[in-house]
């Protein structure tokens, strides 16, 4: 393969991985691909995309062979990365970059900072809020649930994400939750312990992957579909051990 294609192919490529490891549909990543090789030039190209994989081919009787690999693990969604790349993708269509110019733009969307820790959260605790409030809690259980929230993504981004595998830290992130909303419950910040629970552990909640699994489900993309589908319910039933864990030895200490 001439080295133009192939440099056309690695950036194609390089566009698919960043979509598929922050949290994009199938159907995405595979448009994003077809339509930068197609703008380039490459008629052959054919994409294959997984959960957790993307497989990319090229080659006819005018083009020469290509084949590629890469494995992306599951991971969270960072939805800012995607809009960017979608955006390249298109403006990529409409003529405004050369190759190389697509390559130190994808390497400018990789490096793209996240939301600050601070922010993470206090994002935490207004969705916690809100969330109790949608669940019927009254202006003292959305404070509760507001607490509550931030102390567990405090939980989250300093012990549970740099120490914990995923299955523990979800089961120890629902416990934790549900610790912090009975000892507000305990303290009289809010009235109803259920509701406060509920706003609490919504940070938790994988809503994109859930979401993003039903979407490929219904595009025709099962396996991928079904994968993801598979560990957002993982991490809903951790979710439910560790609140019914705390749950558990509460009736017991009570009793």
């Amino acid at each position: 393969m001439a080295e133009a294609e192939r440099e056309i192919m690695e950036v194609a490529i390089e566009a698919g991985h960043i979509l598929l490891e922050n949290g994009a549909e199938i159907f995405r990543v595979e448009e994003t691909i077809n339509r930068i090789c197609r703008h380039y030039g490459i008629r052959s190209g054919s994409a294959f995309i997984l959960s957790n994989g993307i497989f990319v081919t090229s080659g006819n009787m005018e083009e020469e062979a290509f084949a590629r690999v890469q494995h992306i693990p599951v991971s969270g969604s960072h939805l800012n990365r995607v809009a960017a790349v979608n955006q390249l993708s298109r403006e990529v269509e409409e003529g405004r970059y050369t190759i190389e110019e697509v390559r130190e733009r994808l390497t400018e969307i990789r490096q793209m900072p996240g939301k600050s820790k601070h922010m993470q959260i206090l994002s935490s605790g207004i969705g916690s809020g809100a969330f109790c409030y949608l669940y019927g809690g009254t202006i003292r259980d959305c404070l509760a649930a507001f607490l509550a929230g931030i102390l567990l993504y405090i939980f989250v981004l300093y012990i549970s994400s740099p120490y914990l595998n995923k299955m523990v830290s979800n089961i120890a992130g629902g416990a934790v939750a549900t610790i912090a909303s009975m000892v507000f419950f305990k303290l009289g910040v809010g009235k109803n312990l259920d509701q406060i629970v509920i706003g609490s552990i919504i940070p938790l909640v994988p809503g994109v992957a859930f979401t993003n699994a039903i979407r490929d489900i219904a595009d025709e993309n099962y396996i991928a579909g079904t994968v993801r589908m598979i560990d957002a319910l993982l991490v809903f039933f951790c979710i439910a051990m560790g609140v019914g864990l705390v749950y558990t030895i509460r009736q017991r200490l009570i009793m």
